[in-house]
């Protein structure tokens, strides 16, 4: 009999790895037809992308808000969980930072078209921006102490403000080809280096 009930442990933790693992898949290519497509892409495209049929998008998210928020949720946590990563894998502190702030030019990038939803009246948008500061700027931070304190960058540096200005040089990019928001956070990261 125990053998039975471990067995049946197991089963259920396999089922519960897949479902994590296909929701993931569901969630990266939502993230991907957002950025092409904007959040009103066509849920067929969606689960295409994913290789899933549109009945497993509804199961997962009866709504396209629920579908909105669980990318922005999803993307917001790979953006959290990089820092420290990218902290240990990198060459330095700085290139980390800057590899870092890609991830977060790439994460606004997925957020066309969320402005205008978020101004609808669904509850769940409401907790949205505290979540991504909340997540997001003591990564941030942990960024730009390390990098501060292997001398590589200037101190007392605000990873909030530091978000912002990313954040403002991204506006407009996506209406106009010729803006290369990328390379312009990629010279104010580069700025951020001690000269002395």
């Amino acid at each position: 009999m125990k053998d039975s009930v471990e067995g049946t442990g197991q089963a259920a933790r396999s089922k519960r790895a897949d479902a994590r693992r296909n929701e993931k898949t569901l969630l990266d290519a939502a993230a991907a037809v957002f950025v092409t497509s904007g959040v009103e892409a066509p849920v067929r495209d969606i689960a295409a992308k994913a290789g899933v049929g549109m009945g497993t998008i509804y199961r997962h998210f009866p709504t396209r808000a629920d579908l909105i928020i669980a990318v922005y949720r999803h993307q917001v946590e790979a953006c959290a969980e990089a820092g420290p990563a990218l902290l240990a894998s990198s060459a330095t502190p700085h290139a980390a930072l800057g590899r870092w702030i890609d991830l977060f030019v790439d994460f606004l990038v997925t957020k066309h078209g969320l402005a205008a939803v978020l101004q609808s009246d669904n509850a769940g948008f409401e907790t949205l921006h505290a979540y991504f500061l909340d997540r997001l700027v003591p990564v941030c931070a942990q960024l730009l102490d390390a990098a501060a304190d292997s001398g590589e960058i200037r101190s007392g540096l605000d990873a909030y403000e530091l978000m912002r200005g990313v954040g403002n040089l991204c506006i407009g990019a996506e209406s106009d080809p010729h803006y290369d928001a990328r390379r312009l956070v990629g010279l104010l990261v580069a700025g951020l280096r001690r000269t002395d």
